[in-house]
């Protein structure tokens, strides 16, 4: 299998430029040599078939050879608004939801989170979930890389949504919601979905009767009750590619 490497800039045709030391240390742990494939991709759609050009103790040059234009992204949108998981937990979300094909995520503060971010600690922890999507998306074939949007309180969110519109569908995951989520309900391809999902112990009333004022509508996924990582994770692993 031929090598993906994330990189963020511009790429066309006849490019050739110096990999960032990271990208290079990951061409060279591989141990390609020059004239080695490869393939490049920046995170805005298709990719491109690439070579090693050069290498020196210190660097790794390559020269973009051909644009492929291939998407294999969800025809249906997803953005996953979650109230972050403590430990490890929001790690390991990151890297499933980018697998499964997630457009975007959200991490949420909510009354009942363990896991409380802000200011230089939470960009951090950005800066780390968006390097666990970079890689998740160059070992799964992606060729965009899921937005990671700032940490914010619920009710901040929820109060800068825009109003509802018949391009977007919104679901909240409730165990104790009457309508059982379906495939049906993600509607036709090119719909936007937004998905709503609480914290370890869930959201308070409060913070759910906000959410149906939104315009989210309550779905379950069953008898089980999942962790607040597996959860928007078994739903998105659901939705029509």
């Amino acid at each position: 299998m031929t090598p993906r490497i994330h990189v963020e800039r511009e790429l066309a045709l006849g490019d050739a430029f110096e990999l960032p030391a990271e990208q290079a240390r990951h061409v060279q742990v591989l141990r390609l040599q020059p004239g080695g494939a490869l393939t490049l991709f920046n995170g805005g759609g298709g990719e491109w078939q690439a070579r090693v050009a050069a290498m020196s103790r210190t660097g790794v040059r390559v020269e973009v050879l051909a644009a492929v234009d291939v998407d294999r992204e969800l025809a249906r949108p997803v953005t996953i608004a979650l109230g972050m998981p403590a430990n490890e937990r929001m790690d390991l979300f990151v890297e499933k939801a980018t697998e499964l094909g997630v457009a975007a995520i959200q991490p949420l503060v909510c009354e009942r989170s363990v896991l409380r971010l802000a200011g230089e600690r939470a960009s951090r922890r950005i800066a780390r979930w968006h390097a666990i999507a970079v890689a998740a998306s160059e070992q799964c074939g992606r060729t965009r890389v899921p937005a990671l949007a700032p940490v914010l309180a619920l009710e901040r969110w929820l109060a800068g949504l825009p109003s509802p519109s018949g391009h977007t569908r919104r679901f909240m995951l409730d165990p104790e919601a009457a309508l059982s989520w379906r495939t049906d309900l993600a509607g036709p391809a090119g719909t936007n979905l937004m998905v709503l999902s609480g914290p370890e112990g869930g959201f308070s009333a409060a913070e759910a009767e906000a959410g149906r004022r939104a315009g989210f509508t309550g779905v379950t996924l069953g008898p089980r009750i999942l962790r607040a990582d597996t959860a928007p994770l078994a739903l998105l692993a659901t939705v029509p590619a």
